[in-house]
């Protein structure tokens, strides 16, 4: 390995055991970067914490002779995000890149949503980018600098039936990255968003509620290129924007949506 824009730097990718995530963590990996492979494990049926996902993808990037490590902390809570970026730095010795891709999803529209379920989608999904960005400040600052990735999506800049938690999250997400980019720009470290759409994952499939066959194939007849992405195409999106390539993107959006929000298509 170490083909590609990376030799050896350090990339803290969160909720890393499936889906993008995962993507992310390989794609850093066949590019030449050690991953730390973060994933909470929280099935969507509530199951205990486990490292068993993050565990089978450090086993991938092993398998294709890569360095990874497997981190099962919480980012929505303030201990367990700086537990993770420390798990970096104690094993290599330095942290270069943070991409806060944790999220979940629960469709329920306003009036049947929990207030329980509410808190909990912008707890991890904002809130623990928040905390990512926060732990990430001074490891970075002390290194000289850094590049930040925050996954948004296309419920960033706008709304969807039944995803009011979910889109304020992201909405909150787009927000933060240009506050923090504003913020951190002295200190050398980037921030940027990615804004994927039509990326069919198990997070999409499995969530409560998910969206039925017929309701998917509308989705698909309103996007200009026809088809749902695959994981990797926003992958490597997001090494690039991590990587010293995008030096003078800071602050931005990047949005990878197979052409959704180009119009209404009529």
């Amino acid at each position: 390995m170490g083909n590609g824009r990376y030799n050896g730097e350090v990339v803290v990718v969160t909720g890393a055991g499936r889906g993008i995530g995962r993507g992310e963590a390989l794609e850093f990996a066949r590019q030449g970067a050690r991953v730390v492979v973060n994933d909470y494990g929280v099935s969507v049926d509530g199951a205990e914490p486990s490292s068993d996902a993050a565990n089978a993808v450090v086993a991938e990037i092993t398998a294709l002779g890569g360095e990874a490590i497997a981190n099962a902390d919480d980012v929505s809570d303030w201990q367990g995000a700086h537990r993770l970026i420390h798990s970096a730095i104690d094993t290599w010795g330095r942290l270069d890149v943070l991409v806060n891709n944790a999220g979940i999803l629960t469709f329920a529209p306003i009036a049947e949503m929990t207030l329980t379920s509410f808190r909990r989608v912008l707890d991890v999904n904002a809130v623990g980018c928040w905390l990512g960005m926060k732990a990430v400040i001074e490891p970075m600052k002390r290194a000289g600098g850094g590049s930040i990735v925050n996954i948004s999506s296309i419920e960033g800049f706008t709304g969807a039936d039944g995803l009011s938690a979910y889109t304020a999250s992201k909405f909150a997400i787009r927000g933060m990255t240009k506050v923090a980019a504003r913020e951190l720009a002295g200190f050398g470290i980037r921030v940027n968003s990615v804004h994927p759409g039509g990326v069919l994952t198990r997070m999409v499939v499995d969530s409560e509620g998910a969206r039925s066959a017929e309701e998917a194939q509308a989705f698909l007849k309103a996007m200009p290129l026809g088809r749902f992405a695959e994981p990797a195409e926003i992958s490597r999106l997001v090494a690039y924007l991590a990587s010293d390539d995008s030096s003078y993107s800071t602050g931005s959006e990047f949005v990878a949506d197979g052409g959704l929000l180009s119009g209404p298509g009529y």
